[in-house]
């Protein structure tokens, strides 16, 4: 009798703080996720002023300094290791490919609308899981990319007929971050997170300055990288630091709840997307613009309810 009662109040006393740690995790996650929009934001106003190809290079020249400096400081020689390369190197492409795909897309679409199609990325992960890695694909897998895709061809609607086939930059956005999720899948556990960000950027790092010198060598001038002002140098530096600390954002949420719980707080990213897209650039998406991405929203959430280990992703910054 006196065992059950200290379970009891050893019950009650966890409960509350337990609810704790999923607020505290839900607000870093709510954070960490608004702050990847904020960044996105940084590189749609750069538009017409620097080409994409040029501001992803340079974000990750900064992001690859700042990385190498955390891991001197704190692994030293060790964290500088390269398990598995030629993996790691497939990291680095997905992510390059992700990041290219969405600044440049961003930089011709509404925020909100790139942002938005970027969500397909955990639904095309878990179809490229089955097809790849051999796992089971249930059925909300196949319900969620029905409703998601949908909501694409709603989202794309204007997009496609007034820009053509750079419309479709954010599905190979979404794409890469997917195969990023594979391969980050068969890496987990090789090396520190930290270290895994940092070897991820050594190789996206030299892939899009490649991209950025063709783009230059191409002769097309949305791809002309002329020397920056200062003002666009600033903005690459501080888009490299928001995606930086958003990530450890996201990662001490997930120390604090489950996947579940921090998953959905991920589309706050198309809340501040749509605020800064309609007060930063007069973006105002039509009614059936809106339809689309709560089909894409509705996508991820069943997702997420229909599997064991929701994946919590965002955009590539």
């Amino acid at each position: 009798m006196r065992m059950n009662r200290a379970m009891t109040v050893r019950a009650a006393t966890a409960a509350p703080a337990n609810a704790s740690h999923r607020r505290a995790a839900m607000l870093l996650a709510l954070a960490g996720f608004a702050c990847l929009s904020v960044g996105d934001g940084l590189v749609k106003s750069m538009a017409g002023q620097w080409p994409g190809s040029a501001i992803s290079a340079l974000r990750y020249v900064f992001g690859l300094i700042g990385l190498g400096i955390a891991i001197a400081a704190t692994q030293g020689r060790a964290g500088f290791a390269c398990p598995r390369p030629w993996l790691q190197f497939g990291r680095g492409a997905a992510v390059a490919v992700a990041t290219l795909g969405f600044f440049l897309g961003v930089q011709v679409m509404p925020l909100a609308d790139s942002t938005a199609i970027q969500f397909t990325s955990p639904i095309l992960t878990a179809l490229l899981s089955a097809l790849l890695l051999r796992e089971h694909a249930g059925r909300a897998v196949w319900v969620a990319t029905v409703i998601a895709f949908a909501g694409v061809l709603i989202v794309l609607r204007p997009n496609l007929l007034a820009l053509g086939p750079a419309a479709l930059l954010p599905v190979g956005a979404a794409l890469g971050m997917a195969f990023l999720m594979i391969f980050n899948r068969m890496a987990a556990g090789g090396a520190s997170a930290i270290q895994m960000q940092f070897l991820g950027a050594c190789f996206a790092t030299p892939i899009l300055i490649l991209a950025a010198a063709v783009g230059e060598l191409s002769g097309a001038a949305r791809f002309h990288v002329a020397w920056p002002d200062w003002t666009v140098m600033l903005r690459c530096a501080v888009v490299a630091v928001t995606g930086t600390v958003s990530h450890l954002l996201i990662y001490l949420a997930t120390t604090r709840a489950s996947a579940a719980t921090i998953a959905p707080m991920a589309y706050i990213q198309i809340v501040v997307a749509l605020l800064i897209g309609a007060l930063a650039f007069g973006d105002l998406p039509d009614p059936v613009t809106v339809g689309g991405v709560a089909l894409i929203i509705c996508a991820g959430l069943w997702l997420f309810r229909g599997q064991s280990e929701p994946m919590v992703e965002g955009t590539p910054d």
